[in-house]
């Protein structure tokens, strides 16, 4: 009798099972080096290189504009009775800037120039000043006029304001916020709350920004110097202030690290003892147990090893790794045990005499020609499930993708290789030994979980097309509901949360810190007009800049998104917007010049000229240059090629909203002004690469379900010459998929660019169960002549190891929940829910499609 390919496998894998573990071992011992000899640094997720006319435009914005690289980090001083502008709150600032710049490892990372700036600083260098003109009488012939103009030092700043009565510097700061005041530099309102009412010397809160230099070594390359600087300054701010905190990327990047670490103290444990309880239940066999577990390691040191070897950086995203293999490690585990089970049990083969007792040999034999080709179907689609995310522009999702590819094929090698000669060697051994080990396979024989799953067979069999119709109809829902999903990619989303209060009852080694970085991002979007990345976007006009009716235009744009919420406003309720008109405002109520000149010009009573533009552009960069540049491109020969708008933005606002609202100021400038105007700046840049990214996910999506589907039209093909059952051992995957979209749109949970990948799990790991349990029922379909009998035998059986395998791997997954992360938890929930639902889907319409496909092939026949 001639063997097949499967059985000609798990001949040779018997007969040189030592070879195996020998050759296998060696390759872990290679592959695990990784670990230790490659390099896999820490990273972020990484800033996608996506060609866009919104990046361009930035690229133009950073080469030709008046601007520098610095990073800002906000420090914000509260006090709910008012009192941030008191004379000890302003000298507390004053003396914590003075410890920022004495600290040699902060130090390096500010500005060379003005790297802090503040009320505190305004307030005392017009303390100082003053003081200085009081001398300036008895030094008149020492002292020279550029010297008299020395911005005054922090030192000389704070001993300024220690020589004031809270009452003379109360009078100081009701001057210094005089808005009939000049004050060189800043406006001092920019420090203190959108609400803040001119004038008044008191405020709840106030900014203090701190300049820093990324000096990182590459354009995608993390300032980790200056990160580390800022969570340095908020240690140094807590020290001084008991209602402060200090907001920055390397300030939310720490909270986001302690966060994902004090996750993983806190769920590792559960998640281990969840695992092993698990697993005890359905092995109920300590050997089984360890054998599945070392299997498992050896996977992981793999996976290790291939991230060494490939130099692919740890990320947030790639932390799902380990617990998705070590899902889908236990699923093949225990499909080689419960076949080898199921087979040493049964004497049906013509190889073996009826009513003796197979050898385990004999019963490693059989079982793993039953299940290889099943795993290495689930192997190849759910390795291409996962693989198909490297088209994504996004690093880290590439990186996921391959590191996810790279430890399904590893795990292939482990549970299909070493795994099944392990456990043979051990079983010959113990066999050798007098010791006979014949354990029923889980879900097969008598008990509650094998009376479930005879019921699920009993159903179809039955019933069929009322559990589809049943089955159809939820997922009908759940397409509907999907139609609803929030697509929007919000950055204030990742950002930690609290930890539950039944945390605080845990011991301290594994207890969650507290983390207020959500709730200071929400204060200080609120409250301020925020400066960084992610506060500002802008919009490039090109074309004859210098025509009136673009600083109307620009004028006009503003008005207009005043009240759409993502736009930050200043104290009057106007847009926090920095163009071409306000800065001629602006520097015409500083110079008599431009004042007059654009009165000369202004037709309409706007405050702005209607002719000769270029004459006031010249005028304005002459008399306030750093204001002029900063809004107005010009080339060496004087004329004016660009143009720029500054748009402040809620930085808690998600960047698809802001793009809209700030595309809309752009499409009114072009639409009243002879110009291009781009919408563009950090949120709309992360705007188009999210809408990017998740379009490219969604399409990988679609073309991974062709792949397989062509995949196991040609395996069935090729095996059995039926190609229909792809399409029968798919649909349920497409079903469980309706209903976690379903699921997600009940529970809030946006589809995005990071869900989407997530949501891939429902085909890896809905593929798996299916290929496992169709592959089965076409086994035993070929043993029985009664459709009953094969059904019942194969629910049962691979049903069994299929229901040991979703528990675990959703136990595993699920307490991922329990995280402080938010990415994490929303990982875990929805990993979780589709593995319960491919599970589901899986033992219920599964078997209900072979069943009717079964009725539909006998009246073909008939």
């Amino acid at each position: 009798m001639s063997r097949t390919l499967p059985q000609r496998y798990a001949a040779a894998l018997v007969a040189r099972r030592k070879l195996v573990i020998g050759l296998v071992l060696a390759l872990t011992v290679v592959v695990g080096a990784g670990a230790v000899v490659g390099n896999s640094s820490d990273g972020a997720i990484g800033q996608a290189g996506i060609d866009s006319e919104e990046q361009a435009a930035l690229d133009e914005i950073e080469a030709t504009y008046g601007t520098d690289d610095a990073m800002v980090t906000q420090i914000v001083v509260r006090d709910e009775s008012g009192d941030v502008l008191s004379r000890e709150s302003l000298l507390e600032s004053l003396r914590l800037q003075r410890s920022i710049v004495r600290d040699d490892a902060i130090e390096a990372t500010l500005r060379p120039e003005s790297g802090l700036s503040g009320l505190e600083n305004v307030v005392g260098r017009a303390a100082a000043l003053q003081d200085r003109a009081g001398e300036s009488s008895r030094r008149e012939s020492t002292a020279s006029g550029p010297g008299e103009q020395r911005v005054p030092t922090l030192d000389e700043q704070i001993a300024a304001l220690e020589a004031r009565s809270p009452a003379e510097v109360e009078a100081l700061v009701a001057r210094v916020l005089d808005p009939d005041t000049t004050t060189p530099g800043r406006d001092p309102a920019a420090f203190l709350p959108s609400e803040y009412e001119p004038g008044t010397t008191r405020a709840d809160a106030r900014l203090t920004f701190v300049f820093q230099t990324a000096d990182s070594d590459g354009a995608n390359e993390t300032p980790e110097a200056a990160y580390d600087a800022q969570v340095a300054i908020a240690s140094l701010v807590d020290d001084r202030f008991d209602d402060a905190f200090v907001f920055g990327q390397g300030i939310v990047d720490d909270a986001s690290g302690r966060a994902i670490g004090d996750s993983f103290r806190l769920i590792a444990p559960v998640a281990l003892v969840a695992l092993l309880l698990v697993l005890g239940i359905t092995y109920r066999d300590p050997i089984d147990v360890l054998v599945s577990v070392f299997g498992i390691g050896v996977v992981l040191v793999w996976l290790q090893g291939v991230q060494g070897w490939l130099a692919i950086p740890s990320s947030s995203i790639l932390i799902a790794v380990p617990f998705l293999l070590v899902g889908l490690s236990v699923d093949y585990s225990l499909h080689v045990v419960m076949r080898y089970r199921e087979a040493r049990a049964d004497t049906r083969d013509d190889d073996t005499e009826v009513g003796a007792v197979r050898s385990p040999t004999d019963a490693m034999r059989s079982g793993m020609s039953g299940v290889v080709v099943a795993l290495a179907a689930a192997t190849f689609t759910t390795g291409i499930g996962f693989f198909s995310n490297y088209v994504s522009p996004l690093s880290s999702i590439r990186d996921f993708a391959l590191l996810s590819a790279a430890g399904i094929v590893s795990m292939f090698v482990v549970f299909a290789g070493l795994v099944p000669a392990v456990k043979l060697e051990i079983e010959q051994f113990l066999a050798d030994h007098g010791r006979e080990r014949r354990q029923i396979a889980f879900g097969v024989g008598a008990g509650p979980v094998g009376t479930v799953l005879s019921g699920a067979a009993t159903l179809s069999k039955r019933a069929p097309l009322f559990v589809l119709i049943v089955s159809v109809v939820i997922a009908s829902a759940g397409a509907y509901g999907a139609t609803g999903l929030e697509t929007e990619f919000n950055q204030a989303d990742f950002l930690p949360k609290d930890a539950p209060e039944w945390t605080e009852s845990l011991p301290e080694a594994i207890a969650p810190g507290e983390y207020d970085i959500r709730g200071d991002l929400a204060y200080l979007s609120d409250t301020f007009r925020t400066r960084g990345q992610g506060s500002e976007a802008q919009i490039l006009i090109r074309g004859d800049v210098t025509d009136p009716a673009v600083l109307t235009a620009t004028d006009d744009a503003a008005s207009t998104v005043s009240q759409t919420g993502t736009i930050s406003l200043q104290a009057d309720g106007t847009a926090a917007v920095q163009s071409p008109a306000t800065v001629l405002r602006a520097v015409a109520a500083q110079n008599r010049t431009v004042a007059d000149a654009i009165a000369a010009r202004d037709t309409d009573g706007d405050g702005l000229p209607d002719e000769d533009v270029t004459a006031v552009y010249d005028l304005a960069y002459r008399a306030a240059p750093a204001q002029a540049s900063a809004v107005l491109y010009r080339t060496d020969d004087g004329s004016y090629a660009s143009a720029r708008t500054i748009v402040g933005v809620d930085s808690d606002a998600s960047a698809q909203s802001i793009a809209g609202d700030v595309r809309r100021m752009a499409d009114g400038i072009e639409a009243t002004a002879p110009v291009t105007a781009i919408a563009t700046g950090g949120p709309v840049v992360t705007a188009v690469v999210q809408t990017a990214l998740f379009e490219t996910l969604v399409q990988g999506f679609a073309v991974t379900l062709g792949v397989i589907l062509v995949f196991l039209l040609g395996l069935y093909w090729w095996r059995r010459r039926t190609p229909g059952l792809a399409v029968v051992t798919i649909t349920p995957v497409l079903i469980a998929l309706a209903w976690v979209l379903g699921a997600m749109a009940l529970l809030e949970i946006p589809f995005n660019s990071e869900t989407v990948v997530i949501t891939s799990l429902a085909i890896g790991l809905g593929i798996d169960y299916s290929i496992h349990l169709a592959e089965r029922f076409v086994d035993e379909r070929e043993r029985h002549d009664s459709l009953d009998a094969a059904l019942h035998r194969a629910v049962a059986g691979t049903g069994g190891a299929l229901l040991g395998s979703a528990t675990t791997t959703a136990v595993g997954f699920g307490v991922l929940a329990l995280a402080v992360s938010p990415p994490l938890q929303r990982f875990g929930i929805v990993t979780g829910l589709s593995i319960v639902f491919a599970f589901v889907s899986c033992v219920t319409v599964l078997p209900s499609l072979l069943v009717v496909r079964e009725r539909l092939l006998d009246r073909r026949q008939h």
